[in-house]
């Protein structure tokens, strides 16, 4: 038998591309071209160009004008520092307290730090919705006053706007109840006329403290019935626009007080009528810097005016 012969170059199947690297290389260069063309463009942003891409995004996806892209730092309430709880014992001194506070604002005298972070536009809207909501908790005390009911529910400002706090021992709501007793619908009704002359939304926040629910599955269902019955009111008695109002269940997760004393379980159970701002992030998260720097200077009037005061032992 003969062999067969091989072929020339049968030994392999085509001629080696040795320069299929070229290509890899092409396609870095090109992914390399494209990194810095874009660190050129973030370099040289057009600020207005840039707000009217933040606001028409914000538009096309239902929101307001106001866009997310230039909110603050933070949407969590729990970040900003808050106005000191005024409780019931000290309530008759809130409209004191809320006059002066509001006629420095008014007056301009602030001593928030200059910042060049902040536009002051922002600032001053700032001061005006502090003022707006220091005047909307006067009224509202007012409301309680001429019912005889004044001293019954605390009052806060805080990032979100204020908060009316529904705290008293066995006032509002029975230990494991949602029901509400006679003085928290009397409450409820005397707040509700000046709700009513509001367009601010409303969000009733129900809690309650850590102590096991025997009447329901768990705390969650206990404190967001506390706070739809709160809600049902306001809507069905007071006549509110039910489009403005929403209730929130918070269960044992936000205690005012550790719930480890009897006084901790009572301020838990509890619930809070907030006054949402409708001003924009940007403005709502600088009101707890103005209210801290007000506090802080009337706590100094308060020490010059008894500076002034003639020592002990010395005459007039």
């Amino acid at each position: 038998m003969s062999k067969r012969k091989k072929k020339k170059g049968g030994e392999s199947e085509g001629h080696a591309n040795h320069e299929r690297w070229l290509v890899s290389y092409a396609d870095m260069l090109t992914v390399l071209v494209g990194l810095f063309i874009v660190l050129y463009a973030m370099s040289q942003v057009d600020q207005a160009k840039f707000d009217a891409l933040a606001q028409s995004l914000s538009v096309g996806f239902g929101g307001s004008h106001t866009s997310v892209l230039d909110s603050g730092s933070t949407i969590l309430v729990e970040n900003g520092a808050v106005v000191p709880l005024i409780g019931p014992t000290d309530a008759t001194e809130i409209a004191q307290v809320l006059r002066d506070d509001s006629d420095k604002l008014h007056d301009g005298t602030s001593d928030v730090q200059a910042d060049d972070s902040i536009e002051p536009k922002d600032l001053e809207a700032a001061r005006r919705e502090y003022r707006s909501l220091s005047g909307l908790a006067q009224k509202l005390d007012d409301s309680l006053a001429k019912k005889g009911l004044d001293g019954l529910v605390s009052y806060k400002i805080d990032e979100r706007g204020l908060v009316v706090g529904l705290i008293s021992n066995e006032l509002f709501f029975v230990a494991d109840t949602a029901e509400l007793t006679s003085d928290s619908r009397a409450v409820i009704d005397a707040l509700t006329p000046t709700l009513k002359k509001i367009d601010n939304e409303l969000s009733i926040d129900g809690h309650a403290n850590s102590l096991p629910s025997t009447q329901y599955r768990s705390n969650w269902e206990l404190s967001s019935d506390r706070a739809t019955q709160v809600l049902r009111r306001f809507v069905e008695r007071g006549k509110l626009d039910p489009v403005r109002i929403k209730a929130v269940g918070y269960g044992d997760a936000r205690p005012l007080l550790p719930n480890d004393t009897a006084e901790g379980l009572r301020a838990n159970r509890r619930v809070d009528i907030v006054v949402m701002s409708s001003e924009p992030e940007r403005v709502r998260e600088l009101i707890p810097r103005i209210i801290e720097e007000h506090m802080a200077s009337l706590a100094n009037d308060s020490v010059g005016d008894n500076s002034d005061a003639p020592a002990s032992g010395t005459k007039d």
